[in-house]
């Protein structure tokens, strides 16, 4: 059976990738979100309560309170953090002895010390899942580099730890979790555009930041858009199941079901790293046998199965028939599919009740716990058998200690990933074992298991709503303050961004959602754009000519609410056609009474002027040295440019390789006997595992 550990390192260069993109994309927007002159100053986060240090550090975990010790203030302790994560992780990347624990748990900490002081700006769910993500890699990630050679070490039949693919469960459970209750929250929450498959006749023109694509795929037919939205029910709430599923075929068609489903979200949607951190996930669905480079020609010197092996292989496709049997006439049953031949469409409605979601999802919520705890059962079974098959007993105490430890450190993370994954269904979350909730809310800070549900319900259904913000230096012609990537200009095609998350565009969208004041950090952006802060409006346009008041700020500045909607193809050179709604923020100056009074309620007000920064610390210079080289570049730039650099140093890696080179006389007359004995090793080996992703691989995989 194949083992996990090219998939182990797969998802390890992954999240190390999702790192230097989250690192890298938030360090460009630190000053005009946290600076001494930015929207929300991160400053006035860390306050000390006169409590002792170790305490403080517990109730609110960042390695920024050590900020002040190097001279530095929150921001530029900030800067730091994320300038070393993004080179930590980029070294993770690019080479296979950074994958260590103790490098992502650096990785870990710095993003959860950021997310303690980030505020709203970082309170996206792909935040929290990134944290949650990156603490399984400390646990996924090797303590010691194996032997390259194919081998096995002494007293470990087949070259497998004991312990190996334990914690790499968890990311196949996380998986789960993120994708089954972002299906289930769309049907809980009520919204009609779900319950009624027309979300995706809105999505694309609504969604924060379409692409060029959106554009294309809103005018796609109608009942195309009611069956994709089928199709997304089908894979986020169907087939996660599969993910735990005992034969491989079933977890890889499960697997390209999810790569689908996120590929087609890519090129839609600017959804910054989520979509890549999600594929990331899904390598737990992989194994060895699936991503070797030689599986083609092990196949052909494949001897021919023996009867119980065929019987097994023939009720395995029996089983695989059955399920898509069941999955198809499910969906055609709860989605009453019907063809129309005369019309060339298909059509598509809900067939069932809220009422009967909901008593479904009572009966199901405890039964997927459930099987989870089997799956992870199972795994652990296969642990304690590989453990058994260790020789020696010094080699068996040693290999029982990781494994103990990481078999503990499993079970508690499921344990307490049950709280949250339980919110979807309330009488579920009251029924989990009392121990499991003490263990949540005791870490709980530390966003080791979240909640999820993305996209719960439609937004706009009457048209995007968008807030359009104005200047004036006499109070009656007023000039739009353009962003660089959320829609304004009617004639701008919609960016491209990925993997940057342009943080205040994505606050404006929401902020478009309701009244300014459910947002309070708006009237701080009016502050700082009447106070012609330049980090704030270099936020809003990198190339500050392109800013209409670069040269002198406005005396005046206001917000209106437009509808927006995706032109028509026949209004050339036009991406958006809109309507006004409404002023969303009332013209103020500074010295406003109102402004004030927005700031003081709200607690925004400089009631106590930053220290000064120290000029001389050679730690703030070069910060400083860093940003005004960096500086010029727009955010998605500078990520583009990360990932070349990685993909070039990638193609030089495989070019000047060792495995590129010429072997030697004396290893061309080794394969032979070397792969006999691989051979004879693999049929003397142990009871395989077919529902887990931790068997016994043919050799370590590299990066």
């Amino acid at each position: 059976m194949a083992g996990s550990r090219l998939p182990r390192q797969l998802f390890l260069q992954g999240v190390a990738a999702v790192f230097m993109f989250a690192f890298a994309s938030l360090y460009t927007q630190i000053p005009g979100l946290y600076g001494p002159e930015g929207i929300l100053p991160a400053r006035r986060t860390l306050r000390p309560q006169g409590k002792g240090r170790w305490q403080q550090l517990w109730e609110t975990p960042t390695l920024l309170w050590e900020a002040p010790l190097l001279g530095l203030d929150t921001a530029q302790g900030l800067e730091l953090l994320s300038l070393l994560g993004t080179v930590l992780a980029l070294g993770a990347l690019l080479t296979r002895p950074l994958r260590h624990p103790l490098v992502y748990l650096l990785l870990w900490a710095a993003y959860l010390s950021v997310c303690q002081v980030g505020q709203v700006f970082l309170y996206f769910q792909w935040d929290s899942l990134l944290l949650e993500t990156g603490f399984l890699a400390v646990l996924v990630a090797p303590l010691r580099l194996p032997p390259n050679h194919k081998q096995a070490p002494q007293g470990r039949p087949g070259g497998v730890s004991p312990h190996e693919g334990l914690a790499f469960w968890l990311v196949r459970w996380l998986l789960f979790r993120l994708m089954f209750a972002s299906g289930v929250v769309k049907l809980t929450s009520r919204c009609p555009a779900w319950w009624g498959l027309t979300a995706l006749t809105y999505h694309y023109e609504t969604q924060c930041l379409p692409t060029p694509a959106a554009w294309f795929a809103h005018r796609l037919p109608v009942w195309l858009h009611k069956l994709s939205v089928v199709a997304t029910f089908l894979i986020e709430i169907a087939v996660p199941p599969l993910f735990f599923a005992p034969v491989r075929r079933l977890r890889l068609a499960a697997f390209y079901s999810q790569v689908l489903l996120q590929v087609l979200i890519v090129v839609t949607g600017n959804y910054n790293f989520f979509n890549l951190l999600t594929l990331v996930l899904a390598t737990a669905l992989l194994d060895d046998t699936h991503l070797a480079a030689k599986s083609s020609t092990s196949r052909r010197k494949r001897a021919p199965s023996s009867w119980p092996k065929a019987l097994l292989a023939v009720l395995a496709l029996l089983l695989e028939l059955a399920v898509y049997g069941l999955l198809a006439y499910g969906v055609v049953h709860c989605f009453g599919l019907e063809v129309d031949w005369e019309q060339h469409v298909i059509r598509s409605r809900t067939t069932f009740t809220f009422h009967q979601f909901s008593q479904w999802l009572k009966m199901v919520t405890l039964p997927t716990m459930w099987l989870g705890a089997a799956s992870l059962a199972w795994e652990l079974l296969t642990a304690l058998w590989r453990w058994v098959q260790v020789r020696g007993s010094l080699q068996k105490l040693c290999a029982a200690v990781p494994l103990s430890v990481l078999g503990t450190a499993t079970v508690a993370l499921f344990l307490i990933s049950l709280v949250p994954y339980s919110y979807m269904e309330p009488s579920s979350h009251g029924r989990l074992w009392t121990g499991a909730h003490r263990l949540f809310g005791t870490v709980e800070h530390l966003q080791l298991a979240n909640s999820y549900g993305l996209f719960r319900r439609m937004t706009g259904l009457g048209g995007r709503p968008e807030v359009v913000l104005e200047g004036s230096y006499d109070g009656h012609q007023w000039t739009e303050i353009e962003f660089m990537y959320k829609p304004g200009n009617l004639s701008r095609p919609p960016p491209i961004v990925v993997p940057h998350q342009p943080r205040l565009d994505w606050q404006m969208w929401f902020a478009a959602l309701g009244p300014h004041t459910h947002s309070p950090w708006f009237a701080s952006l009016v502050l700082r754009l009447l106070q012609g802060k330049a980090p704030v409006i270099r936020l809003i346009q990198n190339h500050t000519p392109s800013y209409p008041f670069h040269k002198q700020p406005p005396t005046y500045v206001r917000a209106q609410r437009y509808k927006y909607w995706f032109s028509h193809p026949w209004e050339q050179g036009r991406w958006w056609r809109r309507q006004w709604v409404e002023e969303f923020f009332p013209s103020v100056s500074l010295g406003d009474p109102a402004l004030d009074v927005l700031l003081g309620q709200f607690g925004l007000q400089d009631k106590s002027p930053p220290r000064a920064r120290g000029s001389s610390n050679t730690l703030s210079q070069a910060l400083h040295w860093i940003r005004r080289q960096l500086s010029p570049l727009e955010a998605p730039a500078l990520l583009w440019g990360l990932l070349g650099a990685v993909g070039a140093i990638k193609v030089m890696q495989a070019l000047l390789g060792p495995q590129s080179l010429p072997r030697s006389k004396e290893e061309k007359h080794k394969p032979a006997s070397q792969e006999d004995s691989v051979a004879a090793s693999k049929q003397a080996s142990p009871a395989p595992n077919i529902s887990s992703s931790s068997q016994t691989p043919r050799r370590k995989k590299s990066p």
